[in-house]
């Protein structure tokens, strides 16, 4: 079809206005699966006659006064959107709040606050995207020896906005609800996009996975990784659920990084530390006791009142970084040292375990969870090898050379 100059001008202002980077900032966390996916299958493909009636409409409407049906500027937005992509675009994501975050254009130029999401975009294999971090991914050389390379444009919990500018990007990705937007999305213009998603929580990371892939257009990848998710995860809980709640060990989920011996802090609901525990079959005892807040502080003597079966404490002495056991052992022996802890169950019984927290979170956390399964019940998973499952992990998904056989401390003592 022929287009008159006037059709084709106005053509061509609404493809300029589509293509233009759109802010479109998402205050909560997201977790739940995309909506109209159904356009990367070739539906809802919008034809150039159709685009071309739509921005008349409006125009008439808009600018002439005319009564006539028309699109609102947004709905107009996604009509051309759907015809330049052929389908494809946009692509919208719902976040756990309800709000949706709504991408017009592919994400070729990502800036990343936080490690989750950059070993989560290494994991879809849309690493070659990332244009910017921020320092605590820079720190990380031994795990992202490529992706912290590349240009720091300030920390997880505040940006240097000309470093930002300059990268030019198409998305920034900051965890979902802190930093508050005035040290993120305040800092920059609304020609760039600021998503928030968090991915720290395992009962919401498959879903987040899904959502992501589709996001970024590596639905193949967020498969091939889900496959790997679903077997190992779905293994643990098909025998969990299996357990009666009286049956279930208590735990208790050591924060303290500190050398406090009057009391220490822990994990209740809402914590990625708390669901691990839930998902490996453990009952955590800042529950059962009834403790208040989300990472509550508790006296040491009301550890030994509650007498916990199991005690699992998170580290950052381990990781990637380092193959000595030295400042994890140590911290071990803080813990079962404490006053009165030489008459708690678990350290009686030598259930007392560190977990780096590098296993803990994000796409790995299978690897912490079978780790967790396997010190809660060591009898109904005896076949289960969470160091294999962590090796197929960096093998499959990391681009790494690393044995985790021979490198790195990730647990303590070790299996």
């Amino acid at each position: 079809m022929k287009l008159s100059k006037r059709e084709g001008l106005f053509y061509c202002l609404l493809l300029i206005l589509i293509l233009t980077p759109v802010v479109i900032i998402a205050t909560a966390t997201t977790t739940a699966a995309a909506v109209n996916m159904q356009n990367t299958d070739g539906m809802n493909v919008v034809s150039r006659t159709e685009v071309i009636e739509a921005v008349m409409a409006y125009m008439k409407a808009t600018y002439l006064g005319e009564e006539v049906d028309y699109p609102e500027k947004g709905e107009l937005r996604k009509v051309a959107c759907s015809h330049f992509y052929q389908g494809r675009y946009p692509r919208i994501i719902r976040t756990a709040t309800g709000e949706n975050v709504t991408i017009y254009k592919p994400l070729k130029r990502i800036i990343v606050l936080n490690t989750d999401i950059a070993e989560a975009i290494r994991v879809l294999g849309a690493d070659d995207r990332i244009v910017g971090i921020s320092d605590t991914i820079a720190k990380r050389t031994d795990f992202f020896p490529t992706i912290s390379k590349k240009p720091v444009v300030g920390g997880w919990r505040e940006i240097e906005p000309e470093a930002v500018l300059q990268l030019e990007p198409d998305a920034v990705f900051a965890y979902g609800t802190w930093p508050g937007p005035e040290y993120i999305e305040d800092k920059l213009p609304p020609s760039i996009t600021v998503i928030r998603l968090d991915f720290f929580k395992p009962e919401e990371l498959r879903e987040g996975m899904k959502t992501f892939g589709y996001l970024l257009e590596e639905e193949a990848n967020a498969s091939k990784y889900l496959e790997w998710h679903d077997k190992y995860v779905g293994e643990i809980e098909d025998t969990v659920s299996e357990i009666p709640e009286d049956e279930k060990p208590k735990v208790f989920l050591d924060k303290s990084g500190v050398d406090s011996i009057s009391e220490r802090k822990t994990y209740s609901e809402g914590t990625g530390m708390h669901q691990l525990c839930k998902l490996a079959g453990g009952s955590n005892m800042a529950i059962m006791a009834e403790l208040v807040g989300t990472y509550p502080a508790v006296e040491t003597e009301k550890i030994l009142e509650e007498d916990p079966d199991v005690i699992v404490g998170l580290s950052r002495k381990g990781g990637y970084k380092t193959d000595d056991e030295t400042e994890i052992e140590e911290e071990y022996k803080r813990v079962i040292g404490l006053p009165g802890f030489g008459n708690v169950t678990a350290v009686e019984c030598g259930r007392v375990y560190l977990m780096d927290g590098s296993i803990a979170f994000g796409s790995v956390y299978p690897v912490g969870l079978a780790y967790m399964a396997k010190w809660f019940y060591p009898e109904k998973f005896e076949d289960l090898d969470p160091q294999a499952i962590h090796q197929e992990y960096v093998d499959k998904f990391c681009g790494i050379d690393f044995d985790v056989t021979k490198q790195g401390v990730f647990v303590y003592p070790a299996i």
